[in-house]
């Protein structure tokens, strides 16, 4: 039986392979974009400042949870994030699996000052171009999904184009593949995404593991402030957080909850 990745993976990798434009035509384009916003630069400005910061991420839907808010709105959201601390957006750009709309990244970023990740499933070189196209200033690669050699050079591209790259992995061997490629962003996943469960101690596992130099960021299973205390002490500088947000009837008094800032 196919898994939840490889169902997702399969349907982008056909999407890539029927994408008849020239690569070097989009990376022409991507050229001529304005100068993205610092995203490794904020996490790192706001875990000095408040001891980690948060990824606030904005999605409809996924596709272990079912809807989570089919009629959000991308700009109402992310000012909400941004006032209440967030350092970083993650804006789900997959509308098959996840219900985005074309301009929802866009929409995001063009109602706050936060650098913005592209989450999605990057399995070609045109999905890289794609991301700073659309707007955003990180693009996310999924360890699993990808060979090394595809790795390696999507790495290289986004380091081209002036993109931050969030490397996600799941396992110490994804790691290894991910600091062997040159990773410098490193998310540690805790779902499962062939599963899609949830394995709270994933991170912790994984956290002393981490080379410095590396910044490192915890995903997925982040409910509670007394979660992303214990994942800093581990030495997670940063920490993405999605369905617990998108689900709050305050999103901005979440993020600040989370940090410990809220009223």
């Amino acid at each position: 039986m196919p898994t939840y990745l490889d169902t997702i993976i399969d349907a982008h990798r056909t999407l890539a392979a029927a994408d008849g434009r020239s690569v070097d035509e989009a990376v022409s384009r991507a050229e001529e974009c304005d100068p993205p916003r610092p995203f490794v630069d904020s996490l790192e400005v706001a875990a000095a400042r408040r001891g980690v910061a948060v990824i606030s991420e904005i999605k409809r839907r996924s596709p272990s949870k079912g809807d989570l808010d089919l009629s959000l709105d991308p700009a109402e959201v992310a000012a909400a994030y941004e006032a209440g601390g967030a350092a970083c957006l993650s804006v789900l750009t997959d509308a098959e699996f996840f219900g985005a709309r074309p301009d929802d990244l866009a929409t995001a970023r063009g109602a706050c000052s936060l650098p913005v990740l592209r989450k999605d499933f990057t399995v070609s070189a045109l999905d890289v171009c794609d991301a700073r196209l659309m707007g955003a200033d990180a693009v996310l690669l999924i360890v699993a999904a990808l060979a090394d050699d595809e790795l390696a050079s999507f790495l290289e591209l986004a380091d081209h184009l002036d993109l931050s790259a969030l490397v996600e992995v799941h396992d110490e061997v994804e790691l290894k593949r991910a600091l062997a490629a040159g990773a410098g962003l490193v998310g540690v996943n805790q779902r499962d995404l062939r599963t899609f469960e949830v394995d709270p101690h994933r991170a912790i596992a994984l956290a002393e593991l981490m080379p410095a130099g590396v910044v490192a960021v915890a995903e997925s299973g982040i409910r509670t402030p007394d979660d992303v205390s214990t994942l800093a002490a581990a030495g997670y500088q940063a920490v993405l957080v999605g369905e617990t947000l998108v689900r709050s009837d305050d999103r901005g008094a979440a993020v600040a909850g989370l940090l410990g800032t809220a009223p």
